[in-house]
């Protein structure tokens, strides 16, 4: 069976939570954020290695929390770039298996049966991410702020994490816009460049990007009740 590692993104700063500590290291349930996501991905039985980006300075901190909780598959934790894109590809270099998942470090909601979806659809396509349909009516606003068009809701995802990719594809890719000075919104934006077709997975609502402080309060309610739900 091909190997499929996984890069785990939380270099960022996180200015929209108004906090001092980045929002990664936010406490959700007396944990570090970034230390739920990763156990998510440890507790995967055929995933192979996890590397940690993260940011300048606080490598030997996350260091120890990998030790403290016991994530033995964390095979690297490395300082990321200044931005997501450059992260990304710094961590992808230190991956040795076939396929790789990308995963931004403040989605600790995900399922292993969401990645695993992932991971199935990557195997069979080729590349695959996880999304949601949009629910609201969507606008293009022009630069006066008027309305420039209204396109059709059934064909519009808001598209998540995790991402899966042939390692070589993804590190083509990266190589490629770095040349050509171009960025990305996501990792599949720039396989995408390629011609190579990306399979879009559904996955839940509760999956959300912890980057504001309603965020946090919602994933406060939602680590409640998923604590609930073990009772």
């Amino acid at each position: 069976m091909s190997s499929f590692g996984a890069v785990i993104v939380a270099a960022g700063k996180g200015s929209r939570m108004g906090t001092r500590e980045s929002k990664q290291y936010l406490m959700l349930n007396e944990k570090p954020i970034m230390i739920h996501t990763l156990e998510v991905f440890n507790r995967l039985p055929w995933l192979r290695e996890i590397v940690l980006v993260t940011g300048e300075g606080e490598v030997e901190r996350c260091r120890r929390w990998i030790q403290e909780y016991r994530l033995d598959k964390v095979s690297a934790v490395i300082t990321g770039g200044s931005e997501r894109q450059q992260s990304v590809y710094q961590g992808i270099k230190q991956i040795s298996s076939d396929w790789v998942m990308i995963h931004d470090g403040v989605r600790p909601f995900v399922t292993s049966e969401e990645i695993e979806r992932c991971r199935d659809a990557a195997l069979r396509e080729g590349a695959s991410v996880l999304g949601v349909p949009v629910k609201d009516t969507i606008k293009q606003v022009n630069g006066q702020g008027f309305i420039a068009g209204t396109p059709d809701r059934q064909s519009l995802w808001a598209v998540q994490t995790p991402q899966a990719f042939r390692l070589s594809d993804l590190l083509q890719a990266h190589q490629s816009a770095e040349q050509e000075g171009f960025v990305g919104t996501d990792d599949a934006m720039l396989v995408e460049r390629m011609g190579v077709p990306v399979a879009v997975v559904e996955g839940k609502y509760s999956n959300i990007k912890i980057t504001t402080p309603d965020d946090l309060e919602y994933a406060m309610f939602l680590q409640k009740r998923k604590g609930e739900s073990r009772e």
